[in-house]
């Protein structure tokens, strides 16, 4: 009777000492799971509602619901006795210790988020960024995902992007084709015009506006230089500077103009017999 007697008193102890707190521990985890669900349903509609990219949203508001279930967690262990101070201590410096170890990863996710926000490209853009050219295919937490002009994927780190300087050939209406086309010193520098001119202009891929630029631009050792500057649709630019290749060395020649290419004179002078 004694032994149970014993029990029943330490029993009683333990459910007067303990037994608010355990109440209130499981009290307060439900209503953080609640009060976390909400906040992220919140805050999924708010990033939905200002038009936030996709692959983010998951992201932010999941990081929110984690977030408040570890406050939650630092509560309950608060209620009994644990001293919060020196726990939340312990993580911050396991998180910096993490943090280093993982410092290349974290730029990458850093600069993924400010690839998201800022939307210096989307998806579909042909770019030049983080050393690579081509079709963006998928722009992600960490890496960036291109689709090179000769069908390869390659996939760059978000931190070589945003630190650099990116080119955006697909996010413009208009872009310039930059063209030199050399002719003789013995052309006629108006009739090279004249024939340059009409070519570029029967092409219906070039823009009125901006106007097109056919000029003398340098005289060079070999050829006089002539600038060639059209306008297009960036989705025409290869092909439209492809075929004016062409078409521009074949009506040139087909006009009396000749495309130099360079070359050298070489003088021998003869030298008096030595054995003379």
């Amino acid at each position: 009777m004694d032994n149970i007697d014993g029990i029943v008193t330490l029993v009683s102890q333990l459910v007067s000492t303990w037994g608010l707190r355990v109440v209130g521990a499981i009290a307060v985890l439900i209503l953080g799971r609640i009060v976390a669900g909400i906040m992220r349903g919140w805050t999924r509609r708010l990033l939905t509602k200002s038009h936030t990219d996709a692959t983010l949203v998951p992201f932010l508001s999941s990081m929110v619901y984690y977030l408040v279930i570890a406050f939650t967690v630092i509560a309950v262990l608060g209620l009994f006795g644990v001293p919060t101070a020196s726990f939340v201590a312990v993580l911050g410096a396991a998180g910096l210790a993490v943090g280093l170890a993982l410092q290349g990863t974290l730029s990458s996710f850093a600069a993924g988020v400010m690839l998201l926000v800022f939307r210096p490209f989307k998806v579909g853009d042909f770019v030049e960024a983080g050393g690579s050219t081509g079709v963006v295919k998928e722009v992600g937490i960490f890496t960036t995902t291109l689709s090179t002009p000769d069908n390869v994927k390659t996939i760059v780190p978000n931190s070589q992007i945003y630190g650099a300087t990116i080119s955006n050939y697909s996010d413009i209406e208009k872009r310039r084709v930059d063209m030199v086309v050399g002719i003789s010193y013995d052309d006629d520098i108006g009739k090279a015009i004249e024939v340059i001119t009409g070519v570029v202009k029967a092409d219906s891929r070039v823009l009125a506006d901006p106007e097109l630029q056919v000029a003398v631009s340098e005289m060079a050792d070999s050829s006089v230089n002539l600038v060639v500057r059209p306008w297009c649709q960036p989705a025409d630019y290869w092909g439209l500077k492809f075929d004016l290749t062409r078409r521009l060395k074949e009506e040139l020649e087909a006009n009396g103009c000749s495309i130099p290419y360079p070359q050298q004179d070489v003088y021998m002078h003869q030298v008096g017999d030595s054995a003379a």
